[in-house]
């Protein structure tokens, strides 16, 4: 197994996203689980998930950047698209249950 040095400037930060993002991510879907109307359950894995996912692709942009010496686009485009699509589709489907009469 090869070890990769990165600078500690560019890790702590990196660890420090990864670790918010996995409680954010958690924390999303224990509201899944634990609320009980549905626009309530549809609110809290957006918000949780979209931001938990945008930590961790922060953090993977540092490494990646630290490692290639130079910024890192292709994942600033995978950030945007997820933190894009994500709340808009919870929106679409919030409004389909509002058409339906579901409560």
């Amino acid at each position: 197994m090869m070890a990769i040095d990165i600078s500690p400037w560019f890790a702590l930060p990196a660890a420090l996203l990864l670790i918010c993002g996995g409680l954010l991510t958690l924390v999303g879907s224990l509201g899944l689980l634990r609320l009980d109307t549905f626009y309530a359950r549809i609110h809290a894995p957006t918000m949780g998930n979209t931001l938990g996912a945008g930590c961790v692709l922060l953090a993977s942009i540092l490494v990646s950047s630290a490692l290639a010496q130079r910024p890192v686009i292709h994942e600033v485009l995978i950030t945007l698209f997820i933190l894009l699509t994500s709340p808009v589709t919870a929106m679409l489907l919030m409004r389909a249950a509002v058409f339906r009469g579901r409560d």
